[in-house]
C-alpha cells in the first residue's frame, strides 16, 4: 500500500529532564581585527523589528562508536568548543554584543563581556524516548538554553551565539543553538553553521566561502525614497476575531509530512488562470492560508486579511551585486491581502495563488532599497500581528548537509516551538536518513508546521488534506 500523500505527525507530550553541568564563554582562538570600544555597522535589514530575535534550532545526533562510551562527553563538547573558537576568528562579529545608539538603531560593539556561550548538559533519557525525530516538538525546549528570567525578544547585551550540548543516556547528543537573527539571515546562518561543522570535522579552520561583513552596502539613500506602501510593517486595526482566537488560549503545534505528489496536486489545482504559471511555494502558501482561515472560522467575511512571507533578495541585487560570503540579512517580507470570503471559497484558490505569486515577484532591488529607507525613517518598534499569517520557508536551506560536525548528518535539524508566535507557519525540509530535502524547489517531501487553537485543529486537518472538498474547481 502506498504511503499517504499527507501524514499528520503526532507530537508526544514529554518531560525531558536536563541537568546543566557547566557554562563558559568561548572566545576567538586567535586575535581578531577589533579592539575594546570598536563598533560595527548593522544595516536596516539587520535591524528590522522582525530580526531582533534569536532563532532557536536543535540538532540530534545518534550514538556512534566515537560518542557511545560514558566518558565521551568531554570529547564531544571539546570538539565543538575548539571548532567554535576557531570559526569565531573569521566570524568575529558573532563574538561581540548588540547595543542601541541614540536613535534606537542597533550596532555591534566590543567591550569587556565578549564571546559565544557554551553550555554543557546531560539528560537521563535516550534519544529513542524523544518521539518522532522528524518534526519539531515544543517539549524539547529544555535542550535550548535560556537565561533565568530572560525577557522575551531580548537581544541587547546577550551572547550572539548560545550553544547547549546535551548528552543523552544512550550516548547520542543534541546541539541546541540560539543564533541572533540581527547578524545573519537563514542563508547566512547556514554559512556560519557549515563553517563551524567543517572546522570540527577537519580539526582545522575551514571557511568556504570566506565570510564578508559589508553591511554598509545597505545604507539608506540620501535622501531616503520610499517607493512602496510596505503593508508588511503597517499597523492595521484588528477588525476580525482571528488574532483573539489564536492568542486567548495556548495553541497546538500541528505538523504534517507532505509528499512531492501532494505538492504537485495542489500546484495543479491552484494554477492561476492568467497563463503565467506559479511555483510550488505559491500554491502551497495559498492552500495553507486558505485552510488556516477556514479552520479559524474568521469573521466578518468582508475583512481583509494579510499574508506575509520571507523572500531572499540576494539574486535581485545588481548595483552592486553582493560579494560571495556575505552572511547578513538580505530578506524582504512582501505582503498580500484578501477578503475572508474570497479566501475560504475553494473556487478562488487559483486567484489566491496569483496574489502570492505577484507579492513574491514584487521583491526587487528597488523594493529592498525602499525597505531600507522605510525602516530608517519609521523604525517600527513592535511586531504587528493583526489579521495576519506569516509563512517562513526553510526548505531551501541545506541545514542537514551543513550540520555534519563529524558524527554524520543530524537525525533532525530545525526549530522546536512555534507556539510563542502562533501566527507563523514554517515549511521545513524532510530529514529522513539525514539527507535533508529541498522541497518547494524540486526535491522530495517537506514538513509543514502551523499553530492552531485546539478547537480548530481538526477542521484545519480536514481542509488541508482536501478532505472537506471532493474536488477543487477553477
Amino acid at each position: 500500500m502506498a504511503p499517504p500523500w499527507v501524514q499528520e505527525l503526532h507530537l508526544p507530550h514529554l518531560t525531558v529532564p536536563v541537568t546543566i553541568d557547566a557554562m563558559y564563554p568561548v572566545m576567538p582562538s586567535h586575535p581578531i581585527p577589533v579592539q575594546y570600544g570598536d563598533t560595527l555597522y548593522l544595516s536596516n535589514l539587520d535591524d528590522m523589528i522582525g530580526a531582533r530575535v534569536f532563532t532557536p534550532t536543535v540538532y540530534f545526533y545518534q550514538q556512534t562508536t566515537t560518542n557511545s562510551c560514558a566518558n565521551s562527553q568531554k570529547p564531544i563538547v571539546k570538539t565543538l568548543q575548539d571548532a567554535l573558537a576557531d570559526v569565531l576568528v573569521p566570524y568575529y562579529p558573532l563574538s561581540g554584543r548588540l547595543r542601541e545608539t541614540s536613535n534606537g538603531k542597533l550596532e555591534v560593539f566590543f567591550g569587556p563581556s565578549q564571546g559565544a556561550l557554551m553550555v554543557q548538559a546531560h539528560s537521563d533519557v535516550a534519544l529513542s524516548e524523544l518521539g518522532d525525530l522528524t518534526a519539531p516538538n515544543p517539549t524539547w525546549e529544555p535542550l535550548i538554553f535560556k537565561f533565568p528570567n530572560e525577557e522575551p525578544y531580548k537581544v541587547l547585551d546577550m551572547p550572539l551565539v548560545i550553544a547547549q550540548i546535551t548528552i543523552f543516556r544512550c550516548g547520542g547528543f543534541s546541539l541546541g543553538l540560539r543564533l541572533c537573527h540581527c547578524i545573519c539571515d537563514g542563508l547566512g546562518a547556514m554559512q556560519f553553521l557549515g563553517a563551524w561543522a567543517a572546522t570540527a570535522k577537519a580539526r582545522t579552520l575551514v571557511t568556504n566561502p570566506r565570510p564578508i561583513w559589508d553591511r554598509e552596502v545597505f545604507k539608506p539613500r540620501d535622501p531616503p525614497h520610499i517607493q512602496f506602501p510596505h503593508m508588511e510593517f503597517r499597523k492595521i486595526q484588528e477588525g476580525s476575531n482571528l488574532t483573539m482566537s489564536l492568542w486567548e488560549t495556548k495553541p497546538l503545534q500541528k505538523c504534517y509530512r507532505i509528499t512531492r505528489e501532494f505538492q504537485n496536486l495542489i500546484k495543479s489545482l491552484a494554477m492561476p488562470r492568467d497563463g503565467y504559471g506559479c511555483t510550488t511555494f505559491d500554491a502551497m502558501a495559498a492552500h495553507v492560508w486558505r485552510s488556516w482561515v477556514n479552520a479559524l472560522d474568521v469573521r466578518p467575511l468582508t475583512y481583509d486579511l494579510r499574508l506575509t512571507f520571507s523572500v531572499n533578495a540576494r539574486q535581485k541585487l545588481r548595483n552592486p551585486p553582493l560579494r560571495e560570503g556575505f552572511y547578513g540579512n538580505v530578506v524582504c517580507v512582501p505582503c498580500t491581502t484578501s477578503k475572508v470570503s474570497e479566501l475560504v471559497n475553494p473556487e478562488r484558490l487559483s486567484e489566491t495563488t496569483r496574489l502570492v505569486r505577484e507579492a513574491r515577484l514584487s521583491v526587487s532591488e528597488e523594493y529592498l532599497r525602499s525597505t531600507v529607507d522605510f525602516v530608517d525613517l519609521e523604525r517600527p518598534k513592535q511586531l504587528e500581528f493583526g489579521g495576519k499569517l506569516t509563512i517562513t520557508q526553510w526548505t531551501r536551506f541545506s541545514i542537514y548537509k551543513c550540520a555534519d560536525f563529524g558524527w554524520g548528518r543530524p537525525l533532525y535539524a530545525g526549530p522546536i516551538d512555534l507556539t510563542p508566535t502562533p501566527q507563523v507557519c514554517v515549511f521545513l525540509p524532510e530529514g529522513q536518513d539525514g539527507s535533508g530535502g529541498d522541497s518547494c524547489s524540486g526535491g522530495g517531501s517537506m514538513i509543514v508546521c502551523i499553530c492552531l487553537p485546539e478547537s480548530a485543529a481538526h477542521k484545519f486537518t480536514q481542509a488541508f488534506m482536501l478532505l472537506d472538498n471532493s474536488k477543487f474547481t477553477h
